[in-house]
C-alpha cells in the first residue's frame, strides 16, 4: 500500500513516544487517525485533543468503522503488543496490511533525505538536537523523535523540508527497516539481549544497519566502537569523540554552570558553540548533532544559534529545581554506561555536593545481565535509593530483584530499598543537595509531586 493510498491508520499500541510521533504524522495530513492504548496517559490524552481517536479496552467493537477496510486503513503495531492481542488477531485474518512503526519510517526514509541517529545511548538527545539545528535553519526537516523536544513540546516536526530525521531503534532489529541518507552511530554497548542473545549477535546487528546507508551517503561514526562496519560503495566515513577524531571539541570550558567549547570539523570549524543545555555529555551529543547538520549543509552560524537555543529532551538531564541549596532533576539513563555519563556528568557540574540517584530498574533480563555493572556505576554516587523493578514487557526471572545491584554495591555507600510506592514518603522525610531520578519505567510519574514536595522543604 502507498502512502498516497491510505486514508484511515489504526495504531495498535497507540500511546508510545515513538508511535505517538507517527500519529501526528498522519493527523497533520487529515487522516482518520485511531488506535487502542493500554491505558491512559499525558501523551494519549493530548493525541485525543489533536483529534486521534483513542480507547483502552481490548475490545475489536471499538475499532471504528473507517478503520474496517483493508483497502485503505494502514494498520501499525508496536513490538510490545502480544501476538494474542484480539484486535491484532482481527486484522490479520481480515487482510489488513500490518507495518510495525518502523516499517513506516523506511517508507519515509525511502520518501525523503533521513538523518538517522542511532546507538544504545545518546540517540534520543543527539537526534533531538539535530532536529533543532536543521529546523531553525534554511534546510529545515521533519523529524520523528524518541522523546519530547523541550523547544516544541512535541516529538513530532513536519515540514516540506527534504530532510527527515529519525531516530534509530535497534530494538527488536528495527533499524533495519530504514535507509538512511546519512547517519551517527553513538554507541553499541550490548544491550536488549533478550532480543539479540548474545554480544556478537548485537554488533553485528548494527554492522548489518550500515550496509543500508544510501550510496552518497554518510556514516558518523563514534571513535573506537568495538564493531566493524560494511559501508557500501560512495558511502563516505566520518568518526568523532569528545577530543579526537574527524569531528570533536576542543578549548572545553566548564564555568559557572556554562558550557562552550570550539567545534573542529573537517569542512569547517566553529568557535565558541555554547550549549543551551549545559550538561557534559551533550558536548560530544552536539558534535555528533552538528557534524550530521553540517554534512547537510547548514551554515557555521546556524550551528552556533542551533545549539545554543537547544532547550533539551523531557527526562534527559531534565532539572526541575536549580538552586544553590537544592538539585533536582531527572534522567531516563536505564543501561549501566548510560547511568555512567549521567553520573560523571553530574560530577563534574557539581564537584564537591553529595549526590543522591533513585534508580528503577528497567526489566528483568537487563538487571540480570548487567547489575555489576549497574553497581559499579551507582556507586559512584554518595547516596543510592533503590526501588523495585520495572517490568515493562517482562515476566519475573526467579532470582532478580534490585537486591543483585543493591548487595553489590561499593562498601560504605549509603544505600536504601525503597518501595515504589513509599518514595514520595522517603522524600518528604530526608533531606538533599543534589537528587537525581533515574531510569526508563514509571517512577518519572512521580517527579512533578516530589518536586513539589522539596519545594515546599525549602
Amino acid at each position: 500500500m502507498e502512502l498516497k493510498d491510505i486514508k484511515a491508520v489504526y495504531f495498535v499500541g497507540a500511546g508510545g513516544i515513538g508511535m505517538s510521533a507517527i500519529a501526528r504524522y498522519f493527523i497533520k495530513r487529515g487522516l482518520v487517525v485511531a488506535g487502542y492504548d493500554k491505558t491512559p496517559s499525558t501523551l494519549t490524552r493530548q493525541l485525543e485533543k489533536e483529534g486521534m481517536l483513542i480507547h483502552y479496552e481490548e475490545n475489536v467493537n471499538e475499532i471504528p468503522h473507517t478503520c474496517r477496510k483493508p483497502e485503505n486503513c494502514l494498520v501499525i503495531y508496536t513490538p510490545a503488543i502480544p501476538a494474542d492481542h484480539k484486535e491484532l488477531i482481527y486484522f490479520r485474518e481480515n487482510g489488513f496490511e500490518i507495518q510495525k512503526r518502523a516499517q513506516v519510517l523506511g517508507t519515509l526514509t525511502r520518501q525523503h533525505k533521513g538523518l538517522c541517529v542511532a546507538g544504545t545511548h545518546g540517540k534520543t538527545t543527539t537526534s533531538t538536537m539535530c532536529a533543532h539545528i536543521m529546523h531553525q535553519s534554511h534546510l529545515d526537516c521533519n523529524a520523528f523523535l524518541g522523546g519530547i523536544s523541550k523547544n516544541y513540546g512535541t516529538n513530532y516536526i513536519l515540514s516540506d523540508s527534504d530532510y527527515v530525521v529519525i531516530e534509530a531503534d535497534e530494538f527488536d532489529r528495527s533499524f533495519h527497516w530504514l535507509s538512511p541518507y546519512m547517519t551517527v552511530i553513538t554507541s553499541t554497548d550490548p544491550d536488549h539481549l533478550d532480543i539479540y542473545g548474545t554480544k556478537e549477535a548485537y554488533l553485528e546487528s548494527f554492522r548489518h544497519y550500515t550496509e543500508l546507508i544510501q550510496p552518497q551517503g554518510a556514516l558518523i561514526i563514534h571513535r573506537g566502537l568495538e564493531m566493524k562496519e560494511n559501508l557500501p560503495a560512495g558511502v563516505r566515513r566520518y568518526d568523532y569523540a569528545l577530543t579526537e577524531g574527524d569531528f570533536h571539541a576542543e578549548n572545553i570550558r566548564i564555568e559557572n554552570g556554562e558550557i562552550t567549547f570550539d567545534f573542529i570539523s573537517p569542512i569547517e570549524s566553529v568557535k565558541n558553540i555554547e550549549l543551551g543545555q549545559p550538561v557534559p555529555i551533550n558536548i560530544e551529543n552536539g558534535i555528533a548533532a552538528m557534524a550530521m547538520a553540517q554534512l547537510a549543509g547548514c551554515t557555521a552560524e546556524e550551528l552556533r544559534i542551533g545549539m545554543m537555543t537547544y532547550s533539551g529532551v523531557e527526562r534527559r538531564f531534565d532539572f526541575k529545581i536549580k538552586t544553590d541549596k537544592l538539585v533536582f532533576l531527572s534522567d531516563y539513563a536505564h543501561h549501566p554506561k548510560e547511568i555512567l555519563q549521567s553520573v560523571r556528568s553530574i560530577r563534574e557540574l557539581y564537584k564537591n555536593r553529595k549526590i543522591t540517584a533513585i534508580f528503577q530498574p528497567h526489566l528483568y533480563t537487563r538487571t540480570r545481565d548487567f547489575y555489576h555493572d549497574f553497581a559499579d556505576a551507582l556507586s559512584l554516587l554518595d547516596e543510592v535509593i533503590l526501588t523495585e523493578i520495572y517490568p515493562a514487557r517482562e515476566q519475573p526471572i526467579e532470582g532478580v530483584t534490585s537486591a543483585l545491584i543493591y548487595d553489590n554495591l561499593r562498601p560504605g555507600i549509603e544505600k536504601h530499598m525503597v518501595n515504589k510506592d513509599d518514595v514520595l514518603s522517603y522524600i518528604k522525610q530526608h533531606n538533599f543537595d543534589v537528587l537525581i531520578v533515574l531510569g526508563a519505567g514509571d517512577l518519572d510519574n512521580q517527579v512533578p509531586e516530589m518536586a513539589r514536595i522539596l519545594k515546599e522543604k525549602r
